[in-house]
């Protein structure tokens, strides 16, 4: 399927229902439909100004694993500064990123089960910050709550752009008060009890989580446990986390973002062609464009992270690999048993871990890993170029795990919401049960350890993420769960026009969580709510 491209319609029609009908309703965004097939995301594409690189010049390289300041006997204790760098990522061209440590992809932290992980981030930047571990079971403290701040260290620039606060457009950033502020830096506490999965950590700040993580505050937090360790899945070389993201570039190297304000201190979200959200045309992995990776004939364990704003991805190896590709875990961890696809389809912040025989290709085989919801250079993503065929002991096992089936027959209560555009004062937005988030608005008040069932329903593509949270997919629309919907989940892929059904298991600490859409431009255009576990 090709890449859809947003195109603007009438400012007073929306989808309401199903794809191919359009109704009138009270607000215009970006959309594209087909009559033969749903969009492939939804957004608009930002056109870089600089000439895009030659793909596949780049060599692959995998995030470095930061090592902790301290152990003591239950836990590993880390430090990571949040710094401006410049890199090289257009050759010959430098560009500013924001980051954790230094790097983009951030420095990749590693926890185990049984111990506890306490990282202190330290904000070098000159706005404020929130750490949120996406995928992690957390205290509400340590959790990323959007309007606990971590102050900058140096308050210079904050305090000159909040002098024309007076003179700013009225957002809701204006709700931000009342936070859990820190100064300077903040140390996060994650007990991690709970299964190994592939965990991401990055930028929650309310109102700018898009441009933040658009500036490269993103890194990879790998979790292990004895279960996974008995599989012997491929390690070390043959184990790569490949973060996927699209962005888009100046003329002067610099990462183009269609901010409504530039200062990223005043009013949230972007300019109006972009409501719908960000799409770029430059296809980065581990933060290299379409890079190459060398790699033995044996067997790989890929961990697919899709951390861009707005852009849904549908990958495939070609030519396919012997066998297919192999799916053995997705958000939550491993799943009961390995399922087999020719392709896979990851919305934002979704992750996949899959295992590939490249020892099934005959040496000096060029593998591309294309997206077939992109057209052009989007249309592929990076390519491996398999080395000899080397001794490789791994045999997929039938069974990975015992994972819990969610019984409906458990749940307490059935909740009902709706993800749609909507008005926000004079501003186009995005609305939660024709809410905008309110830090002081709870949408539920769940039971800790209890299961519900909550009935989704969207306009638009909306990959819904919660915290405090893991859950299952029922079904979707009359059917069951898709192709990708197996496992503990902490995203789900809303397609347009679609109801979907989750058993929510909230098996976190007390305290107040979110629930969002994690197409960024939408989360910072008010498409959020609180969660209350009790």
């Amino acid at each position: 399927m090709a890449e859809t491209v947003m195109a603007a319609i009438n400012r007073r029609a929306f989808i309401g229902g199903t794809i191919g009908g359009i109704v009138a309703a009270g607000l215009g965004v970006p959309i594209a439909l087909s009559l033969q097939s749903a969009p492939t995301s939804t957004g608009n594409l930002l056109t870089s100004r600089i000439p895009l690189p030659e793909p596949f010049r780049r060599r692959l390289t995998v995030p470095p694993v930061l090592a902790p300041v301290r152990t003591d006997a239950s836990t590993d204790h880390y430090l990571v500064r949040q710094q401006i760098t410049r890199s090289e990522i257009i050759p010959g061209t430098m560009t500013e990123l924001w980051t954790y440590g230094g790097s983009f992809p951030g420095p990749t932290i590693e926890s185990r089960r049984g111990r506890s992980v306490i990282v202190t981030h330290v904000n070098e930047l000159p706005v404020p910050t929130v750490v949120h571990l996406h995928g992690g079971r957390t205290p509400a403290k340590s959790d990323g709550y959007p309007i606990d701040f971590v102050l900058p260290s140096d308050m210079t620039y904050y305090n000159q752009q909040l002098a024309h606060r007076d003179h700013a457009s009225a957002g809701h950033s204006a709700m931000t008060a009342g936070g859990d502020v820190s100064e300077g830096e903040r140390t996060y506490v994650y007990p991690l009890e709970q299964r190994a999965a592939t965990l991401w950590y990055h930028d929650h700040r309310m109102d700018f989580t898009g441009p933040s993580v658009w500036r490269g505050l993103a890194g990879f937090h790998l979790h292990r446990d004895d279960e996974e360790d008995a599989l012997d899945l491929p390690r070390g070389a043959r184990e790569l986390p490949l973060m996927i993201v699209d962005r888009s570039f100046a003329a002067d190297g610099s990462l183009l973002y269609p901010s409504s304000d530039p200062t990223l201190v005043h009013e949230p979200g972007v300019m109006g062609d972009y409501i719908a959200g960000v799409l770029g045309d430059v296809m980065l992995v581990n933060g290299m464009p379409w890079p190459e990776a060398r790699v033995d004939g044996v067997h790989h364990r890929l961990r697919l992270l899709n951390a861009s704003n707005a852009r849904r991805l549908s990958l495939r190896l070609d030519p396919a690999p012997r066998g297919g590709i192999m799916q053995i875990g997705t958000d939550g961890g491993l799943l009961d048993a390995p399922l087999t696809h020719d392709h896979l389809v990851l919305a934002p912040a979704q992750r996949l871990d899959v295992v590939v025989d490249f020892g099934g290709y005959p040496p000096g085989t060029v593998v591309t890993l294309r997206n077939d919801y992109g057209n052009g250079r989007m249309g592929e993503v990076m390519r491996f170029v398999v080395g000899d065929a080397v001794e490789d002991s791994f045999t997929m096992p039938d069974r990975l795990s015992s994972v819990a089936t969610a019984a409906e027959t458990e749940s307490i209560a059935t909740r009902a919401f709706h993800f749609r555009a909507g008005d926000i004062g004079e501003r186009h937005g995005w609305l939660i049960g024709g809410q905008p988030f309110g830090a002081d608005e709870i949408a539920a008040t769940v039971a800790a350890g209890s299961l519900e069932v909550w009935e989704l329903f969207a306009d638009f593509h909306h990959p819904v993420h919660l915290h405090g949270a893991s859950f299952q997919v029922l079904q979707r629309g009359s059917e069951g769960p898709g192709a990708f919907d197996f496992g503990w989940k902490d995203t789900i892929d809303l397609q347009p026009g679609e109801q979907a059904r989750i058993a929510v298991r909230f098996d976190t600490n007390p305290g107040k969580y979110v629930f969002h859409c994690h197409n960024l431009e939408h989360e910072d255009m008010a498409m959020m709510a609180n969660i209350l576990i009790r």
